[in-house]
């Protein structure tokens, strides 16, 4: 087998190939919630379906490349076995209630509630209401299994060891040093097997508690030049704003009559719109939208802008992999189309007119 592949002269640019924006609407989800519901109770009790774009490939079928969105259903009384795995989550309840466990917590949640779900913790979730518990998870499970190292255990016996916190090398005197005057340094083996720890743990967002700060920026006028929204940040991401090392989950609220300045990312976004209607434009191609409807609304560096209907104002929850993108220093972001693209995380970002308008 020759494994080379020459590529002298040949340019490095290729044109981007962008996956349609898709709008799967909330009728067509009630359809498959209904149909999971009719199934007779699985061994692991877990009633899924993973939503899947036209263009994915296997290995890794998402919503999105790298991105996947499943919807799951509990009927009351019903409970799904313990499970875990080396991909993390974004947890969003679109109907009924439940509780559940991930790792060592304990999680009440009601309809809109976020939660995050950390790698390789154990997790299961119960529906001890009356009515019907509906789930969406964001999972970057499609990444890892285009690279083939998606680890899954069902039932797993117990949490596995966390250790003592990492970083110290063993208690030795061994460090990193610094080689040249540029800055290139030098790290012992001791500390690249042992690099210092950040604890990652379940967090919850409850909705009645996001809504109420939420609702206060619908007082922003029309002459606010951003998106009316709050990241729902866990504080182990750091520096790459996440709700988990891949995602971020933002809420928005777009009060009537509100039209966003076209922009553009490297980062997929996926929309689930749970309050009110309106419309997107992608690569010039418009969709309409409505409550119930979940979009991949922003395939990667695809221009785009949305706009909410007059009458109501629209709630929606945004997933992208902007913090992947922000680790990988990968993350152009262009807030205004007339101004150059920036590296987010790497260079100076945007900044807004909020100080300026009344709030």
């Amino acid at each position: 087998m020759n494994p080379f592949l020459d590529a002298t002269g040949v340019s490095q640019a290729r044109e981007l190939d962008f996956w349609t924006p898709v709008v799967i609407p909330k009728e067509q989800i009630d359809a498959e919630i209904e149909r999971l519901a009719s199934l007779p109770p699985p061994m692991n009790g877990r009633r899924e379906s993973r939503i899947v774009h036209p263009r994915a490939t296997e290995p890794g079928l998402g919503l999105a490349p790298g991105i996947s969105v499943t919807l799951s259903v509990l009927k009351p009384g019903e409970s799904t076995r313990p499970i875990r795995h080396n991909s993390t989550q974004v947890n969003f309840c679109i109907a009924g209630a439940g509780n559940g466990r991930v790792g060592r917590r304990d999680l009440g949640f009601s309809q809109y509630d976020v939660w995050n779900t950390p790698s390789y913790l154990t997790y299961w979730y119960r529906n001890d209401g009356p009515d019907l518990q509906v789930r969406l998870t964001y999972s970057d499970a499609p990444l890892l299994e285009k690279l083939l190292v998606h680890l899954v255990e069902e039932d797993p016996a117990d949490e596995p060891d966390a250790g003592e916190p990492g970083g110290n090398a063993g208690g030795s005197e061994l460090h990193t040093f610094q080689m040249t005057d540029d800055g290139a340094a030098l790290m012992p083996y001791e500390l690249l097997i042992n690099p210092p720890t950040v604890a990652s743990n379940p967090l919850h967002w409850p909705w009645a508690q996001v809504k109420e700060h939420l609702d206060q920026l619908a007082a922003l006028g029309d002459r606010y030049r951003g998106r009316r929204l709050y990241l729902l940040y866990n504080p182990m991401t750091g520096r790459t704003n996440g709700t988990t090392p891949n995602f971020f989950a933002t809420i928005t609220i777009r009060p009537p009559g509100i039209v966003d300045r076209p922009h553009r990312h490297v980062s997929a976004a996926i929309n689930y719109y749970f309050h009110g209607r309106g419309r997107s434009v992608v690569n010039g191609q418009r969709y309409e939208w409505k409550a119930g409807d979940l979009m991949l609304s922003a395939p990667g560096w695809a221009t785009h802008h949305h706009a909410s209907d007059e009458g109501e104002h629209v709630y929606e929850l945004t997933v992208q992999d902007q913090p992947l993108h922000i680790a990988m220093e990968s993350l152009l972001w262009q807030e205004d189309l007339k101004r150059p693209a920036r590296v987010l995380g790497s260079e100076a970002g945007f900044d807004t007119n909020r100080k300026h308008v009344a709030l």
